[in-house]
């Protein structure tokens, strides 16, 4: 007969609690058992002394006999100080699924666009910056005799603006009769 230290659940829906059971490893999880030797309620807090109790004589006497852990009464037994427990290395724990790594590279490649069409744009930018300084250079020249041809324009249109004026205030008068 092989027999297991292992936890044997009870509580109520969504509020677990459980007892730290040795049972027959082909006995049902919360079935019959041979001896309770401890408690755990995970509701209470980590730091909390009655998260876990345990009867550690009960303990020590069960593996003495060939009791086997599981791994979570494991971890009970190693942090009383009862059974060491051998640190495991997962290195695969903390490693995206195939569908995040899918979508990470999706959006690195997104990103890359973005970049290169960022560089384009500022390439674009000092291009067209550096055409209307050229440009403002060859200009000048047309620039000057436009203004010379322009200014005959003006004159006319300060001679007309009287006329307006003269004209405006005979209609107010035509108004007011």
């Amino acid at each position: 007969m092989a027999v297991a230290i292992r936890l044997s659940r009870g509580g109520a829906k969504k509020r677990p609690y459980y007892r730290i059971v040795v049972a027959d490893s082909r006995a049902s999880r919360d079935g019959k058992y041979l001896e309770q030797i401890g408690t755990y309620n995970p509701m209470l807090p980590k730091d909390s002394g009655e998260r876990v109790k345990l009867n550690e004589d009960r303990a020590r006497h069960w593996l003495s006999v060939g009791a086997q852990p599981t791994d979570r009464v494991h971890r009970f037994l190693d942090a009383a100080g009862i059974l060491e427990r051998a640190a495991r290395n997962n290195p695969k724990k903390g490693e995206p699924g195939d569908a995040a790594k899918e979508r990470a590279e999706e959006k690195a490649a997104k990103v890359a666009e973005a970049e290169e069409a960022a560089k384009a744009a500022e390439e674009e930018a000092k291009a067209a910056a550096e055409a209307p300084a050229e440009e403002a250079a060859a200009e000048e020249a047309p620039a000057e005799e436009a203004a010379a041809e322009e200014a005959p324009i003006e004159e006319a249109a300060a001679e007309e603006a009287p006329a307006a004026e003269a004209a405006a205030e005979d209609a107010d008068a035509e108004k007011a009769e």
